[in-house]
């Protein structure tokens, strides 16, 4: 008998810290705004943060505005979001709620706002220059360290012109990668060692600034890192479908460690809920294919997952008809059938209740849609279903 509801009480567990809830494509705007009505939800049940599908060190803004009041929401939505998704409406109302929830409260209860993803596009990424020049500052040292180093580890110098980096064919082309040149080996090393002092500094770092300065600086320099990880997988000479897989992979895994390390500043205010596209949340590994081109990849749930069991909740979306994607109804049959059948405009039920069926086959890559598949049901703890359309479909 399958349950349909629109309370997400029912799907919170006593262990849960980080609960994902997905989405099965970006373009359909109704998951950002059932992601907003659930979020007031959780904020009654404890949940204190979330984060977003969207550049780390840009959302710092968004959440000194949130905090604060810093700056303009206008501003904040132009470059505050990386993706484009400073334009959803659903976005603009999320952080203008969460500014008027935290406008009468003190500094301990207001809700924070994150992002989770790496500075980067999967065909570009940009130059780490200005994320580790921002922690070099921080750390009050010159760019040009004479201590301890050679006298050419200089970020300017050794990063070059920005362009080359954030070129398309920086990514797409293993030759045009700066990636792999002794440079990049230089840049890694010192950003390892920048990593390296602001820990053994830290109590006066952190007694000179505070803690939030601290850990805005960890987040710049961990985004320089990221992008020299990933630059560095660019510069691989592999067939492309490996190649890319790799990519998908790192981006992934930089990913999950910005929620591990988004978790520990989080762990004494309350659980967070994260809010991305099903292929970065679920347990089971991505796939993702385009004509010749075949990927395979753990996302970061799949790596959350294993780090944190129980810890880790994983609400699937999935979708009937949509206007908006061009997408009719699903056929008899599918998963997305029965759950229409049951579903007006959205509801959540448990995976348990969904009877046996397969996945649809009527979506295009230009949707950008991923239907249910048997392994994202047997490893999802509910799924979230969104109706678009006027009437729920027969089975």
């Amino acid at each position: 008998m399958m349950t349909m509801t629109q309370d997400i009480r029912n799907f919170v567990t006593a262990s849960c810290e980080l609960l994902a809830l997905g989405e099965p494509t970006h373009q359909e705007p109704a998951f950002g705004q059932v992601r907003n009505e659930l979020f007031a939800q959780l904020v009654d049940l404890g949940f204190r943060s979330i984060a977003l599908e969207t550049d780390r060190v840009a959302a710092l803004a968004v959440n000194d505005y949130i905090q604060e009041g810093t700056g303009t929401l206008d501003t904040v939505m132009a470059d505050g979001f990386s993706h484009g998704f400073g334009k959803l409406a659903a976005n603009r109302e999320l952080v203008t709620w969460i500014r008027e929830y935290n406008r009468t409260r003190p500094p301990a209860e207001r809700l924070t706002f994150h992002g989770f993803d790496a500075p980067l596009e999967n065909t570009q990424a940009p130059s780490p220059r200005p994320y580790l020049e921002y922690a070099a500052n921080y750390l009050a040292l010159d760019l040009t360290f004479d201590t301890g180093f050679d006298s050419d580890f200089d970020l300017a110098g050794l990063t070059g012109d920005d362009e080359r980096w954030s070129r398309t064919e920086a990514i797409t082309d293993p030759s045009m990668s700066p990636g792999a040149t002794p440079e990049a080996e230089k840049l890694r090393t010192l950003a390892d060692d920048l990593l390296t002092s602001l820990h053994t500094r830290a109590p006066r770092l952190i007694a000179t600034t505070s803690l939030a300065e601290w850990h805005r600086a960890k987040t710049h320099l961990t985004a320089g890192l990221g992008l020299l990880r990933y630059h560095k997988q660019s510069a691989q000479p592999l067939e492309e479908s490996a190649r890319v897989s790799r990519l998908l992979a790192t981006r992934d895994a930089l990913m999950a460690q910005n929620l591990l390390d988004i978790r520990d500043t989080e762990a004494q205010r309350g659980p967070t809920l994260v809010f991305a596209h099903n292929l970065h949340l679920q347990r089971t590994p991505s796939h993702w294919s385009l004509g010749a081109l075949d990927t395979t990849w753990f996302g970061a749930g799949a790596i959350l997952a294993s780090l944190r069991g129980d810890h880790y909740t994983v609400i699937a979306g999935s979708l009937g008809r949509s206007q908006a994607l061009g997408l009719q109804a699903p056929a008899p049959h599918t998963y997305e059938s029965y759950l229409q059948h049951h579903t007006t405009t959205w509801g959540l039920t448990p995976t348990t209740t969904l009877p046996p069926a397969h996945p649809r086959t009527d979506t295009t890559p230009q949707q950008g849609y991923f239907p249910l598949d048997q392994p994202t049901l047997d490893t999802a703890d509910a799924l979230l279903h969104i109706n678009t359309g006027t009437a729920a479909q027969s089975t």
